[in-house]
């Protein structure tokens, strides 16, 4: 069976826009390559990926759409783009055009609850639409509210919830989690991404902490909008890559292995089935081999 690792990063510290991570993550405070992730990846039957930016600035997602030239393991990526600035159409356009460029992501977290609200939205938006560009949102379970509003008003857009807007696991179960996730699953523009649980879990969960809530995202998204991603190398500070691949495998029931590790990431990222993009043929002047970068 193909596995798709659709959420997985890249950084070079101290170049291309580095914000984060800082000395204070530890071990995460290194430069991480394609060649690394791959060497991981592909240990444990990982077939391809969907890079994701990491920094807020146009230096990260240029630096992400050369290495998606070549490096052929990287089936998708999604970059950064300032939504609200004047610019924001142009460079939607221009980079909708780069091969591998499938989607956006804002980095929600770090911004207020309401930015999503914001008509001043409305040009990019309507850019990433007719572009056919995905939306990627890394959210806090606090902004769901408002992520709904914002899915509601662009039915046309296709959403991801990163990380299952990282739950607090371990405490207050239902919660308001659960209803919020209810609620946006509702809306069949919006997706989910099975990934990031490990690391909002206290230290040495396994899937007896885990299970309520993979198993509320499967019942609410189904495998057809429910996609498995490692969030490597945040996924570090919590455990091994291959133990959270084989976490996710108990607690997914088995006949939805196809969608949940391969084909809901190929659907939504408009990958084909076996995980591989329209861009495999290199470009002129470009060498098909590993990248160290």
């Amino acid at each position: 069976m193909d596995i798709i690792d659709a959420h997985h990063h890249i950084w070079r510290i101290g170049e291309n826009g580095h914000e984060w991570p800082t000395p204070e993550q530890g071990r995460l405070y290194r430069t991480v390559t394609t060649a690394e992730f791959e060497t991981l990846a592909r240990g444990v039957g990982v077939t391809g990926s969907v890079l994701v930016q990491s920094q807020p600035s146009d230096e990260d997602t240029d630096f992400l759409t050369d290495l998606g030239l070549r490096c052929f393991f990287v089936k998708a990526i999604v970059g950064w783009v300032d939504l609200k600035s004047a610019g924001a159409v142009a460079r939607i356009e221009a980079l909708s055009a780069r091969p591998k460029l499938r989607g956006l992501r804002p980095m929600l977290q770090s911004l207020a609850d309401d930015w999503l609200d914001d008509p001043a939205l409305a040009p990019a938006i309507e850019a990433m639409i007719s572009r056919g560009l995905r939306f990627d949102a890394l959210i806090l379970e606090h902004q769901l509210a408002a992520l709904i509003r914002f899915c509601d008003r662009y039915p046309e857009l296709k959403v991801v919830v990163d990380h299952a807007a990282k739950p607090s696991i371990g405490g207050d179960y239902p919660g308001q989690w659960h209803e919020d996730m209810a609620a946006i699953a509702r809306l069949p523009n919006v997706y989910c991404k099975l990934s990031g649980l490990l690391t909002e879990a206290p230290p040495g969960s396994g899937e007896d902490a885990l299970h309520p809530y993979v198993s509320r995202i499967l019942t609410e998204f189904g495998p057809l909008r429910t996609l498995w991603g490692s969030d490597w190398p945040v996924l570090e500070m919590a455990t091994p890559y291959s133990r959270w691949l084989e976490l996710a495998r108990s607690m997914v029931p088995e006949p939805d292995w196809p969608d949940v590790f391969s084909r809901t990431a190929c659907r939504f990222y408009g990958l084909d089935q076996t995980g591989a993009d329209t861009f495999e043929t290199p470009q002129p002047g470009i060498v098909k081999a590993p990248l160290h970068a």
